[in-house]
């Protein structure tokens, strides 16, 4: 199979539990105490999620931007 490669968002919550999600897959995330466990995590959720449609293709990442309002 073809090496792809995904963008994946991480965020702390207000309990410092560390929530991994990848934009270009609808509903794939999870969540870990540490980040060297969430890595590992979304990379099986992620290897789930492409079983499951083989159809996703990586988009390019252009970057982050904060907004305040």
């Amino acid at each position: 199979m073809e090496e792809k490669v995904f963008n994946v968002i991480i965020e702390q919550d207000e309990d410092g539990i560390y929530v991994a999600q990848v934009p270009e897959i609808p509903g794939c995330y999870t969540q870990a105490k540490s980040k060297s466990k969430l890595l590992k995590r979304i990379k099986e959720a992620i290897e789930v999620c492409l079983e499951a449609d083989e159809e996703i293709v990586p988009m390019k990442f252009v970057g982050v931007q904060k907004i305040r309002i």
